[in-house]
């Protein structure tokens, strides 16, 4: 071929190809034939070119469910017989002219408890030490076993003497009513130990009510137990199955504390006691049924507790740990001698005795007393066994319990 036809043809190949390149680009917006070549039959048929995919729509991922939380559990507080909100022994106090005005004016009293005992004792020491700072002379103590109508009876023997302030536990609510009506009538100040007659209003027929801070009790014995457990354990709680106040909150407070604060120790066995005789068969079903049993509540000392340490010392389960509340001999012996009992929840018994004569002072007066006072609790091991027993009942330990310890 001439050079000059090769050089156009080469040019006019090299054009071809370039718009068969535009048209392959391009493509056709319709169905109309291209006029570039048509391709090689055994080629795919060039397509239509896809718009390009589109981002997935961003999906907002669904929350991850949240487990509703338990309600906290709040701390137990204790509260009177009605609901009265407790206020501190502390508060209960004389300004030096107040109590000046009180030994100027030659006054009475009488002390009617309802049993004997070393935390009557310890009551009625500091109600007789509080009084004998005011100048009132304490003119008769009886003390009723326990019976309604012995009560009644010692009423109507202090009434003989005209004392001008009374203080009592009253051992049955409805009869006490009656029994306590000729002080109420003759003007008589009443101040009550943790129970009041029924239909009785604070302010009206009687100047106050005091008693142990029940709550901070219970939570005292969980405290003890928890800890000589290390938090961790399975145990058992023995209840007063009775409507009584005192003892109920105690127990629930002992329960709801080791709940809050103990998580790692489960109570796996619960039983009520009404009659404080069975708590030796209540604790031994506990031990059948629950043979890796860690410790128990017992929820006062003489009785209850005295029958929970019978059963374990039948089938020698010494290394199940005991919690109870009030300071006595049998438990506390066992205490010091490191047997089951490994701590005691207390009150301060002297405190409420010279809080109640104190109390009837603000009657004297005519000055308002909170409508349900407690006094503090106290967690006894057998390293501040002496002590406790000094602050709650005004006195040492039993000998025994001296001899125990080494003193």
């Amino acid at each position: 071929m001439h050079p000059h036809k090769r050089s156009r043809w080469l040019a006019l190949s090299a054009l071809l190809a370039v718009f068969v390149l535009l048209a392959a680009a391009c493509g056709n917006d319709d169905d109309s034939e291209s006029d570039a070549p048509a391709a090689p039959a055994t080629a795919a048929p060039t397509a239509a070119p896809e718009p390009p995919d589109e981002p997935a729509p961003e999906t907002t991922p669904e929350p991850e469910p949240i487990e509703a939380e338990a309600p906290a559990m709040e701390a137990p507080v204790t509260q009177g017989p009605n609901g009265e909100p407790a206020s501190p022994s502390g508060d209960i106090m004389l300004t030096a002219d107040e109590l000046s005005q009180i030994q100027e004016g030659d006054y009475t009293a009488a002390l009617l408890w309802h049993i004997s005992g070393a935390f009557t004792d310890a009551v009625s020491q500091g109600a007789r030490d509080a009084f004998a700072e005011m100048g009132i002379e304490v003119v008769v103590e009886t003390e009723a076993g326990f019976d309604a109508a012995q009560q009644a009876n010692d009423v109507e023997t202090a009434m003989a003497l005209n004392p001008d302030i009374i203080l009592s536990l009253t051992i049955d609510p409805v009869s006490a009513a009656e029994g306590f009506r000729p002080a109420v009538d003759a003007g008589v100040q009443l101040v009550f130990l943790s129970t009041t007659p029924e239909g009785y209003t604070q302010g009206e027929e009687f100047v106050g009510v005091v008693t142990d801070d029940l709550a901070a009790m219970g939570i005292a014995a969980a405290n003890l137990l928890g800890n000589a457990l290390g938090g961790e354990g399975e145990i058992g709680f023995i209840f007063h199955d009775a409507p009584f106040y005192v003892t109920n909150q105690r127990d629930q407070a002992f329960k709801s504390w080791i709940e809050i604060n103990f998580p790692g120790i489960q109570i796996v066995a619960e039983q009520g006691l009404a009659d404080p005789a069975t708590a030796e068969d209540i604790a031994s079903t506990m031990l059948t049924r629950n043979p890796g049993l860690d410790g128990i509540y017992a929820p006062w000392s003489a009785g209850p507790a005295d029958g929970v340490l019978a059963a374990l010392r039948a089938v020698g389960a010494n290394d199940v740990a005991v919690v109870t509340i009030d300071l006595d001999t049998n438990v506390s012996l066992d205490l010091v001698e490191g047997g089951n009992i490994v701590g005691i929840a207390a009150d301060e018994a002297y405190e409420i005795g010279r809080t109640m004569a104190t109390e009837g002072a603000y009657g004297l007066l005519g000055k308002e007393a909170p409508p349900f006072v407690v006094v503090p609790a106290i967690e006894v091991t057998a390293d501040n066994i002496v002590e406790a027993y000094r602050v709650s009942l005004a006195a040492d330990p039993p000998q025994q319990v001296l001899d125990a310890l080494g003193g």
